[in-house]
């Protein structure tokens, strides 16, 4: 989750590398937070483990996502061209087994910098990613209460 990012500015999560990659679920602030979803397989689970996939970037023992913003997310007329990196480090093999068993990993990250513009390079004061609690599966036929 992406933090109350400045509000008028469109934020992505960057799909492939270098040169070649595509901005996704691109959404435009209005000051409240942001969500974006998507897959790694898992490389090596290992400590720490690794990960590949088309959303994750750098070397191994050092993986992240790109949030890309502003004109790096495709918006015109924007003077912001940035990118966000959070770290896919911390990830333990029992988050793994919990996700593998349908939990959903979640992290949390500050959208906009100490001096008010969106916050870049790589994520400062990063907590960490936590397992977020499976949902209750529901049951097909419940009759209604009355």
């Amino acid at each position: 989750m992406l933090e109350a990012p400045p509000a008028g500015i469109d934020f992505g999560l960057q799909k492939g590398r270098g040169s070649i990659y595509e901005t996704v679920q691109t959404q435009r602030s209005h000051g409240g937070d942001l969500q974006f979803e998507f897959d790694a397989e898992v490389k090596a689970a290992g400590t720490p483990a690794d990960f590949r996939g088309p959303f994750v970037q750098g070397p191994a023992g050092g993986r992240f996502v790109y949030i890309d913003i502003g004109a790096c997310a495709g918006q015109a007329g924007t003077p912001w061209s940035r990118r966000l990196k959070v770290p896919l480090g911390g990830i333990t093999a029992e988050m793994i087994r919990r996700a593998a068993d349908g939990a959903v990993l979640e992290a949390s990250v500050a959208g906009t910098g100490r001096d008010g513009t969106p916050a870049c390079a790589s994520v400062k004061d990063f907590g960490g990613w936590r397992v977020k609690p499976e949902r209750p599966t529901r049951r097909p036929a419940d009759p209604p209460i009355s």
